[in-house]
């Protein structure tokens, strides 16, 4: 079966450019199109969507508040952020928010398709360096890890393995040097992941990384406390 993608952004010509993109693929098929929030909730209502790739900068209804009212609903497809990182300070909130992702928007077709098998198959975060870079970028927003208790309090459910290898997710290592780094297999640090994600209650690698500099086991700059 094809990934269901819309495409959400107020600009018609970067629309047609991932349109073209995506319809050479043959796993994948643009099923819906948006030009804000907005008209995205309500293309969502009659459209089965897997995963949406959600700009930020938009009228009437901005990428941040459309992917919080999506992610709230039960059955919600993925999200993946589209931003200009540079020009975009969004992209922490629509992490928060509940986007499994982000990806620039000048970014390789290679990758791009990449980003969306990977955050359909929530198997692993899009592009975690990155994701480190963009929380570093916006360390200030998050509170420090005394202001978090609840979230430090998280961090007691899990066993020594698997806070080593949050840490090492939080940091930006994919489960394949995660394994290199701990001398596991990549099948064990994928069920440590799973097990992370369960016994935190996140949704995907991208609330650790978020989880790890709100409890302030990550510093800016990627490296453990």
């Amino acid at each position: 079966m094809s990934i269901r993608v819309m495409l959400v952004d107020d600009q018609v010509l970067l629309r047609t450019g991932f349109r073209m993109v995506l319809a050479a693929q043959p796993d994948m098929e643009v099923v819906a199109e948006a030009g804000d929030g907005a008209e995205a909730i309500e293309n969502l209502r009659g459209t089965a969507v897997d995963v949406v790739l959600m700009d930020v900068r938009m009228p009437r209804l901005d990428g941040v508040e459309a992917t919080r009212r999506i992610c709230a609903e039960p059955g919600a497809p993925k999200v993946l952020i589209l931003t200009t990182f540079d020009l975009d300070e969004y992209a922490f909130s629509g992490l928060k928010a509940g986007a499994s992702g982000f990806m620039l928007k000048d970014v390789p077709p290679s990758e791009l398709l990449t980003a969306i098998r990977a955050v359909h198959s929530g198997d692993a975060v899009v592009a975690p360096s990155t994701t480190r870079r963009l929380l570093d970028r916006f360390s200030a927003m998050l509170p420090s890890g005394k202001e978090n208790t609840a979230a430090t309090g998280a961090m007691e459910r899990l066993t020594g393995r698997e806070r080593e290898v949050m840490l090492l997710v939080a940091q930006g290592l994919s489960n394949g040097e995660i394994a290199a780094r701990l001398v596991l297999s990549e099948a064990t640090v994928k069920t440590h992941v799973g097990r992370i994600l369960t016994k935190l209650g996140l949704r995907d690698r991208v609330q650790v990384v978020v989880l790890a500099y709100e409890s302030g086991l990550v510093r800016a700059g990627g490296g453990a406390l």
